[in-house]
């Protein structure tokens, strides 16, 4: 009995230490802008880069031209980003973090996918210009 209480304790213990896993940091680097159109420009990029972000709840800010920061605030946890863009391409790159485990190299890992949802979301909105 008391091995089968101890063999469910230690059970429960790992599945709660691999939920809190953090994996490497997943930046984004010089992403193709890829549409359907020729006739774009780079405010057009900009324009899709925040409609993206605005839409998964990121609050995305330019700090100059030809580059936008996206906050993500979900209960009690920040992630911050920068995105350069240009006419040709985009990346999305670790800039600061809350209480998300940062140690240097690696994150939580809703971070990744919180990263990959906006890249995919700006890949779509991109893809209708």
């Amino acid at each position: 009995m008391k091995f089968k209480l101890l063999a469910s304790l230690i059970g429960i213990l790992a599945l709660t230490l691999l939920g809190c896993v953090s994996n490497p940091v997943y930046n984004i680097t010089d992403a193709p802008v890829t549409t359907s159109t020729r006739g774009y420009q780079a405010r057009d990029v900009r324009n899709a880069i925040l409609q993206a972000g605005a839409s998964l709840g990121w609050q995305m800010k330019d700090a100059r031209p030809g580059l936008i920061i996206g906050t993500l605030n979900v209960r009690d946890h920040m992630a911050q980003v920068e995105i350069p863009y240009d006419r040709r391409s985009y990346s999305i790159v670790y800039r600061d973090s809350y209480n998300l485990d940062y140690d240097g190299v690696n994150i939580h890992k809703n971070y990744n996918g919180w990263v990959q949802r906006l890249s995919t979301e700006i890949n779509a909105r991109l893809s209708v210009l």
